[in-house]
């Protein structure tokens, strides 16, 4: 499967983003999901992911209650909204899908696709 993330930009603290990812070639709506990130210099970390039907969200600690996982199984798309943007937020963002929900956070990925950088201005 080909995962696209898009949505990154520029946007001051404080401020909203929603991010996309767009999955092709694969059965979509079997597939857990989650979106990770790696700012400059740090190890790459994960942010959230979300249930094949949606019923279940996970958060990384840092930006529970700021930013929420959902999904459309129509549109083979997975998103991210993120509020409450700070400085901290910055970094490039991913979109990749664990092969159960038990390694949503821990599993090593071979591949990650190109992301989409977010900047947070304070």
């Amino acid at each position: 499967v080909q995962l696209q993330a898009s949505g990154g930009g520029l946007v001051q603290a404080g401020g909203s983003l929603r991010l996309s990812c767009a999955a092709s070639g694969g059965v979509f709506r079997n597939y857990v999901m989650g979106w990770y990130r790696q700012a400059l210099g740090k190890q790459r970390e994960f942010v959230a992911a979300i249930s094949t039907g949606g019923g279940m969200t996970d958060y990384g600690d840092s930006v529970k209650g700021r930013f929420t996982i959902s999904r459309d199984n129509a549109k083979n798309t997975v998103y991210l909204q993120m509020n409450s943007l700070k400085s901290e937020d910055t970094a490039v963002y991913y979109c990749n899908r664990p092969p159960n929900w038990l390694l949503r956070r821990t599993f090593e990925y071979t591949y990650w696709g190109q992301g989409t950088q977010v900047t947070v201005s304070s």
